[in-house]
């Protein structure tokens, strides 16, 4: 772009000013931006709205998924409903993130597509209403002043072709001056065509001078129309660009969750949950629980009984303390928070103790034979009840030396319905045989 300075009004002049013939076409080309803005600030608004949906799924599946882990895992207590809180903290913002999807969907997408619609109105041959009447404002405009610029172009095109010819007939003429060889006819004719190309030039000069002359008096009249052109086009630019800052700043609200109540509130709930912490509290609970706060059937002096000669089944143990009053129980601590399941052994839930002690290593069920795994305790009814294939649905650790352990999809064999306290026994496809969760298995159809 060539640019040049000039010193009587202190600016540049620039050849792609506003005022040059045919450059008004980028005030007519904003209109057609300004359609493709509006479609652009569309696809941006609706972009965002799909990463708040799946920001909110994945804060739901992140919730759904830990929560469960924790529910099955070690923790306990109030530092348990504190790690829980932030499960409750991730669907609450899911459901703000979906709200924040939603508006900006169904209000400033819709409110976008609708301006654009009612500003823009497109044409049976193609562009828009809008586009052409700028264009043709300014083509109407500009057209009487180009065309009095071009026949100042014409002029001095014609005026400076005089001035060359000229310049050269002087030289010519010059030049003849040396030369002996030219006779006065030749002289002569070479002084006439210095003397017809002065006139040419006067009379140039004179044609450019008034056709220039022509074109600066009818500037004024051209400035005026070609602004009152642009002016309409400014008051089309200030509507859109009004409407696009009212709907950024809705879009703004839309975004800003800090001045949501409901926001709020999250954070202060998820606060106060986990400043409900008690450390305390939680070991006081799995000592009284787990710990020894635990009641416990200490041995006491007995009676003989003929009953004392046969030895009780496991299932007849857990039957034989249901009519049993237990006597010297040291029971300490505060039990008012519930068990969990998934933390406490079978051996905690099924250990009882039978109504009469024996020194016959024949009843004890903790002889060496068992200890050292020469015998399994189930062998004596090991075949009663009806066997059902079974799979194990989550992984299983056998805590005591009677449990069995699978791992989740492993199959087999239950032995016997669910008792009152939730075990069933069953046996491996090794053989083994042993008691596990009931809720851990389902049967295989």
């Amino acid at each position: 772009m060539s640019v040049t300075y000039d010193d009587s009004v202190g600016v540049e002049v620039s050849s792609d000013s506003f005022w040059e013939v045919g450059n008004y076409k980028r005030t007519v080309k904003r209109i057609d931006d300004g359609h493709r803005l509006c479609s652009d600030l569309m696809n941006c608004l609706h972009e965002r709205a799909r990463i708040e949906k799946a920001y909110a799924q994945q804060l739901t599946e992140w919730a759904r998924r830990w929560r469960q882990l924790v529910e099955k895992g070690p923790q306990y207590g109030t530092v348990e409903k504190a790690w829980m809180a932030f499960m409750s903290e991730a669907e609450r913002v899911s459901e703000l993130h979906l709200e924040v999807k939603a508006s900006l969907m169904n209000d400033d997408f819709e409110k976008i597509k609708n301006w654009q619609k009612e500003a823009f109105h497109k044409q049976m041959m193609g562009g828009f209403k809008e586009t052409k009447e700028a264009e043709d404002g300014f083509r109407k405009a500009q057209k009487p002043w180009a065309k009095k610029l071009k026949e100042v172009e014409a002029a001095k095109k014609a005026h400076h072709a005089a001035c060359k010819e000229e310049k050269l007939a002087i030289s010519r003429e010059a030049n003849s001056k040396a030369d002996p060889s030219l006779n006065p006819e030749q002289l002569k004719k070479l002084q006439d065509k210095i003397e017809k190309c002065k006139q040419d030039v006067l009379k140039t000069k004179d044609k450019y001078e008034k056709s220039l002359k022509e074109l600066d008096q009818g500037t004024p009249q051209y400035m005026e129309n070609m602004e009152q052109v642009f002016e309409q086009c400014q008051q089309f630019e200030e509507k859109r660009l009004r409407f696009f800052r009212e709907v950024l700043l809705e879009v703004q609200k839309h975004l800003d969750l800090s001045n949501v109540t409901g926001y709020k509130a999250v954070y202060h709930d998820l606060e106060q949950s986990i400043r409900a912490a008690d450390a305390v509290e939680d070991l006081r609970w799995f000592r009284a629980n787990h710990g020894p706060g635990m009641a416990m059937n200490w041995p006491q002096f007995e009676e003989w009984s003929a009953d004392l000669n046969r030895t009780l089944s496991r299932r007849e143990k857990k039957k034989a303390t249901d009519g049993v009053t237990l006597t010297g129980i040291n029971q300490t601590g505060d039990q008012s928070l519930p068990n969990k399941p998934s933390s406490v052994s079978s051996y905690e839930k099924t250990q009882s103790y039978p109504t009469d002690w024996s020194d016959d290593e024949s009843n004890n069920p903790f002889s060496s034979t068992d200890a050292n795994g020469d015998s399994n305790p189930f062998d004596d009814d090991a075949t009663s009840g009806t066997e059902v294939r079974v799979r194990a649905l989550y992984d299983y650790e056998g805590q005591e030396h009677d449990e069995l352990s699978f791992k989740a999809g492993d199959e087999l064999t239950k032995m016997e319905d669910e008792d009152e306290q939730g075990w069933c026994k069953g046996r491996l496809d090794n053989g083994q045989v042993g008691l596990y969760p009931a809720n851990y298995v389902e049967a295989i159809q």
